[in-house]
């Protein structure tokens, strides 16, 4: 597949009765490595819920270039997983091949065979009957890597991936990335930390509900944008609510 632009047509998306995010338009190069930046409540996190279709738009529209949901590689926020499930290492980094296990044999064990060398790949190797409920976080992150790395998507998307893990892991994980990036995949992330943000994630949307600045990084991140929208977070105040639409619902 050819990847195309992921492009935002001055889009608005409802969560929580709240517009949180207002007229953004813009895209997402094909093959880009991309951080979304910004202050608390900045609709970060909205808008890739929109991005993967789990919220439809209030106004405008987004243009996926061609590429189905199930396309897509998405690692939702630490907190949004169940890891009461009983579910084990090898049950989960499979579930990145559910478009090729099933009807044929041979296909599922080619990919248990990468499934235990995407478990290498991060780390974990010898871990495939470990239960993720007993995982630290930093382990089940690599885990969730892992699958990503089975579905071998060519958009990869990312809400908060280094949230709360140790310092070894985030160091191994964005190696992951580099190397999707190296590989020419789009890749799109949610970061808090401004200083990982610039030291490897090249493009930036800096959004507070709004676009501050989509571009290089060094631009996007520079002190002025920043103090534009700490000034931008400071002002919101309460809006008359807006019902937010789960996607397939009638508008």
């Amino acid at each position: 597949m050819t990847l195309a632009p992921i492009r935002f047509n001055d889009v608005s998306i409802a969560y929580d009765r709240h517009l949180a995010v207002r007229h953004l338009s813009g895209s997402f190069a094909p093959g880009s490595l991309t951080a979304i930046a910004g202050p608390n409540g900045a609709g970060k996190s909205t808008l890739l819920k929109a991005l993967m279709g789990e919220l439809r738009v209030a106004a405008g529209s987004i243009d996926r270039g061609g590429l189905r949901v199930r396309d897509v590689g998405y690692l939702p926020q630490a907190v949004d997983i169940d890891r009461r499930f009983p579910l084990t290492v090898a049950d989960t980094v499979m579930l990145g091949a559910w478009r090729e296990t099933g009807a044929f044999g041979s296909i599922a064990a080619a990919a248990a065979l990468r499934a235990r060398k995407a478990l290498t790949a991060v780390g974990l190797e010898g871990f495939e009957r470990r239960h993720i409920g007993s995982l630290s976080a930093g382990q089940f992150q690599r885990v969730l890597f892992a699958r990503l790395l089975l579905q071998d998507a060519k958009v990869i998307v990312l809400d908060e991936p280094f949230t709360a893990i140790d310092a070894r892991t985030t160091r191994d994980l964005l190696e992951i990335v580099r190397r999707w990036h190296g590989d020419g995949r789009t890749v799109i992330a949610v970061l808090h930390d401004f200083e990982q943000v610039r030291t490897h994630f090249p493009q930036t949307l800096l959004l507070a509900r709004g676009a501050v600045d989509w571009g290089p990084t060094e631009t996007a991140l520079s002190p002025a944008n920043l103090l534009r929208a700490r000034a931008m977070a400071e002002s919101w105040e309460e809006e008359t609510p807006v019902k937010a639409r789960r996607a397939g619902e009638r508008s």
